[in-house]
């Protein structure tokens, strides 16, 4: 099982991998630059190398990199898609350090243009950027659908993975927020979700899961997450998700409202789900 959450870093690769290990956690999540944008802190060789020992010595799962909030893939504007693409383009040769991971992405908003036109911009952005010879997966995001945001549901997210053509080079990262606020029953219907997931896109492009509880309730397209059981979709309810036997192998990521403390126990948490399931 690999549990993880968001860590900063701001301090570089090792700092991440000890602050993982402090907390319980065998993965981790991590923005590549600033959340709301800006320049990307330089890479040192022996930051990564001191890292890799971490990460070999604890036997950490994939990491699950995320790009900014800022970047938009379909806006109306051309020089806010350009900055995207060099984004987008600069982060995936940042990510060779630690090859062999994930890059998360919300596919974007397409302000107005309409959730075609979005697929359309987002789908042409990773023809452009995605190459034969990278090692990392980029994943899409399931969305909530605030605002005009693109991939609610999961025929959007299928929709431009037909238009890309290195399709072995994408996959996707289901939020349980996003889902839920987005009108996926988890809590009544899990299997069900899971299934459509698996009919409309295929369960083997499921990466990673963004673990998180909602505060709002089913369908109400808000993106407000919640601690693990303090939300509406609740303890019992993500327990369910935490030892769903078609989700045990995939890494997952807490983006709860937590200091390091909360994360330590909700880590710990989900490692109690798994061995009273006989899980390891």
């Amino acid at each position: 099982m690999y549990i993880g959450n968001h860590v900063s870093s701001s301090k570089g690769y090792e700092a991440m991998g000890k602050q993982a290990v402090k907390l319980g956690a065998n993965t981790f999540a991590f923005f590549t630059r600033n959340p709301r944008g800006g320049r990307a802190k330089e890479i040192k060789i022996e930051d990564v190398e001191q890292y890799r020992v971490i990460a070999e010595e604890q036997e950490f799962g994939k990491v699950v990199a995320h790009a900014p909030y800022t970047m938009n893939a379909c806006s109306a504007k051309e020089d806010i898609r350009e900055l995207a693409y060099s984004m987008f383009e600069d982060d995936l040769k940042r990510m060779e350090f630690t090859p062999g991971n994930y890059y998360n992405f919300h596919p974007g908003s397409h302000v107005g243009q309409g959730p075609e036109k979005g697929i359309e911009l987002i789908s042409d952005l990773l023809n452009r950027v995605l190459k034969e010879e990278q090692t990392t997966t980029v994943l899409l995001e399931t969305m909530s659908g605030k605002g005009s945001e693109v991939g609610k549901t999961f025929e959007e997210l299928r929709e431009i993975l037909d238009l890309v053509t290195l399709k072995t080079k994408l996959g996707v990262c289901l939020d349980t927020c996003h889902v839920w606020d987005g009108g996926y029953d988890i809590v009544n219907h899990l299997d069900e979700v899971l299934d459509e997931f698996d009919h409309v896109i295929g369960l083997a492009k499921l990466k990673a899961i963004h673990f998180n509880d909602s505060l709002n309730p089913c369908g109400s397209h808000k993106d407000r997450h919640a601690k693990i059981g303090e939300g509406c979709i609740g303890k019992e309810a993500m327990r369910k998700i935490a030892v769903h036997e078609k989700l045990i192998h995939l890494p997952f990521i807490l983006e709860t409202p937590n200091d390091d403390e909360g994360y330590a126990r909700e880590i710990a948490l989900v490692k109690t789900w798994r061995k009273e399931a006989g899980l390891q």
